[in-house]
């Protein structure tokens, strides 16, 4: 390598981040996914048999997609080549995918595509790839935040083997942070760093899984401070941490599961957990409209007579949300929303409407009764509509000996939580009733 080319390559490395310094050069140094890459584990096994195919790779940022797709390549013995699908299109897409065939013909070498964010490509892009991720010319490893089985192309991601990256564990960022901070030639070991453990913490707890946000703020912390050895303290950290931007897509995956979490909270009775995915879903600048619909349909979906209450709490939230906008309206979703989490819970309505619906749709139609048919036009008597049907206001408690359906069914069952318990005593007693009328029958 000429003098000039030594130059060159130490200067990029200078101007490198610290966490593109810090990547791993082998898989043994790479830090998490261990439910795919650990001993025994999917991706380790095609490394292992050198059976590696196209594969996606779906998760947050931060967490080692781009890092492992390079280290895949040397793995494999394949050539790396990176698109990235914001700012490539078809032609360059073609343009590879030609280099890539050449490649195999004239050195018997696969090429490793990594295409990063390709949950952005058009259609046709991903069609492009499809013959010759079939026929093994390359080993397609597409990146992405969104779920692709949501917005990559069936046909490719029916070929692709798909794993899901989480965020680092705590554990994990801890170590790289410490790694970061003591090694000399790649990291920031040469600034004699002295690193607080309540640092060390603060910078895991606030990167959320991301191994690049802990390692930014570790390196402005230590290349702002001039003194040496460098004291890198709690309120150094505090200082060099941006605020992360929220990863939310209102018409995506982030937006779905967000509302899941929200709901299943309330529904777990965990008022603490409801507020955060509330107040996660509001800094996104999610609609408050869908907010409020989605507390609506908490209070009678999982609350229902357990607490009469809580839609009337609700429905007036949903008005408050309506008449107030934000910021004000945030009260009284977070006032709605603890006091569903709070309250008895009960699905009864919900389970009960269910099962008559799926009476319905399946044909177990039920004629109306005769005594219960409209008996109010002209004619109605001569056909006997009406005709036995006893008032209930009449009867001894309001309830009367009467058969309200023709057959047998029960679709309401109360719980024996909140209020629902006092309906549920209340319905055995009327239930009494109206089956003296069948028994009668009978």
């Amino acid at each position: 390598m000429s003098l000039f080319a030594e130059t060159e390559k130490s200067n990029f490395e200078q101007v490198l981040p610290l966490a593109a310094r810090m990547r791993p050069a082998t898989l043994g140094e790479f830090v998490g996914q261990r439910h795919f890459l650990g001993e025994g584990k999917l991706l380790e096994r095609l490394v292992r048999a050198d059976r590696l195919s196209s594969v996606i790779f779906y998760g947050p940022p931060g967490t080692g997609k781009t890092t492992l797709a390079r280290l895949l390549a040397g793995e494999s013995r394949s050539r790396f080549r990176q698109l990235n699908a914001v700012s490539s299109g078809v032609k360059d897409v073609r343009a590879l995918l030609d280099e890539a065939r050449d490649r195999v013909a004239t050195a018997g070498q696969r090429t490793l595509l990594f295409i990063d964010e390709i949950h952005r490509f058009s259609r046709s892009q991903q069609d492009v790839l499809l013959p010759d991720v079939e026929n093994g010319v390359v080993i397609l490893v597409g990146a992405t935040t969104q779920n692709p089985f949501f917005t990559i192309n069936s046909a490719l991601v029916s070929r692709s083997q798909v794993f899901q990256f989480q965020p680092l564990s705590d554990e994990d960022v801890r170590a790289l942070v410490q790694r970061a901070a003591n090694d000399r030639e790649r990291g920031l070991g040469k600034h004699e760093v002295m690193l607080d453990d309540e640092a060390v913490e603060f910078l895991v707890e606030v990167s959320d899984g991301d191994a690049r946000r802990a390692l930014a703020a570790l390196e402005v912390g230590v290349l702002s401070t001039t003194a040496r050895p460098v004291h890198f303290t709690r309120a150094l950290a505090e200082e060099s941490v941006q605020r992360k931007a929220i990863e939310y897509d209102a018409t995506g995956d982030a937006h779905y599961d967000a509302a899941s979490a929200l709901i299943k909270s309330v529904r777990g009775s965990d008022p603490d957990a409801a507020l955060y995915w509330l107040a996660r879903m509001l800094e996104a600048g999610e609609d408050v409209r869908f907010l409020a619909r989605r507390v609506v349909i908490s209070a009678s979906e999982d609350i229902g007579n357990a607490d009469p209450q809580a839609l009337p709490i609700a429905v007036a939230a949903m008005q408050a949300t309506e008449f107030v906008g934000l910021p004000e309206c945030q009260l009284a979703l977070a006032q709605a929303v603890t006091y569903l989490a709070c309250a008895p819970k009960s699905n009864a309505a919900t389970v009960g409407i269910g099962e008559a619906r799926q009476d319905v749709r399946e044909g177990r139609l039920i004629p109306v009764p005769v005594h219960l048919r409209d008996s109010h036009y002209g004619g109605a008597k001569r056909l006997g509509h009406g005709e036995g049907y006893e008032y209930s206001h009449n009867a001894p408690g309001g309830v009367a000996a009467e058969d309200y359906l023709g057959v047998e069914r029960e679709y309401y069952r109360p719980t024996d939580r909140g209020f629902e318990r006092q309906l549920g005593e209340r319905l055995a007693e009327i239930r009494a009733v109206l089956r003296q009328t069948r028994q009668k029958d009978a």
